[in-house]
């Protein structure tokens, strides 16, 4: 009993480090509601990695820098950077700020607490808004600069997209009853034949067709299923039947015995 139960608190043990670990770079970041960091855990294997755009409007270019739960191009607490060719760095959004909403097939991240506008948006702070959509084809990015709304008084954004297969639903399965009938038959049939084949090769030490399993049996089985066809389907009996008209025995008349007395000596 002492050792199932060791065996027990094992398993939790394992279980609850398997999964601390699997959530470990998304906890990083600082969630409004804390029943919305569940959405964050889709997004763990987007984690430690920078995306980046760049986008050029007449003699300006920009350069944004993008990372999940972590420091977007090295700057702390910063989830969206904007770099200019002064090297001028800009923070959009912090990931100490946090929301997560999730649709079907896409999840919207939108980190809060930005650098507030020197003349734009009431001078208030930024925001940056990272559209995630649902790609099979693509692990992740690129990202892309959709707009940037600061001609509001409050609430401005910038929006970012990308696609990722991470925020794609699971597929179910459509499998029939009978083909997965099939597929463990088939499974099982490759385990017999293959176990078997071992068993007889490397313990038995058979050659040739004897490395076969059951290769008796199954050398028969074609005169077997002879016999059972012909013990169903065959009569043992006789197939004469006995005439009915008139009584007619049909036993063999006997024939009259010829005497040959009279040729013998006297």
């Amino acid at each position: 009993m002492a050792q199932t139960t060791w065996w027990r608190l094992l398993a939790f043990f394992v279980l609850m480090v398997t999964k601390a670990q699997t959530t470990e770079n998304t906890s990083r970041c600082k969630m409004y509601n804390d029943s919305d960091r569940k959405v964050l855990s889709v997004l763990e294997p987007l984690t430690n990695q920078n995306f980046t755009v760049t986008t050029k409007n007449g003699e300006e270019e920009y350069t944004y820098v993008f990372q999940v739960c972590g420091d977007a191009d090295g700057v702390k607490d910063a989830g969206v950077v904007q770099k200019s060719k002064g090297n001028t760095v800009i923070v959009i959004g912090n990931y100490s700020v946090t929301e997560a909403f999730k649709g079907s097939d896409w999840v919207l991240l939108i980190y809060q607490g930005g650098e507030k506008y020197h003349e734009h948006c009431s001078k208030g702070s930024r925001k940056a808004m990272i559209m995630i959509s649902c790609d099979r084809t693509k692990a992740a990015g690129p990202l892309s600069v959709v707009l940037e709304d600061r001609e509001r008084n409050t609430d401005c954004f910038y929006l970012f997209e990308m696609d990722s297969s991470v925020v794609c639903p699971l597929i179910e399965s459509k499998l029939s009853t009978g083909s997965i009938l099939l597929i463990v038959c088939f499974s099982c049939l490759a385990v017999y034949l293959i176990g078997g084949f071992l068993y007889q090769r490397l313990i038995v030490g058979a050659k040739g067709f004897e490395q076969f399993p059951n290769y008796g049996f199954w050398s028969e089985i074609g005169n077997l299923s002879a016999d059972g066809c012909d013990f169903v389907c065959r009569s043992r009996g006789s197939r004469e039947e006995p005439p009915t008209y008139r009584g007619v025995s049909t036993e063999p008349l006997e024939e009259p015995e010829e005497r040959d007395d009279h040729l013998l000596p006297m």
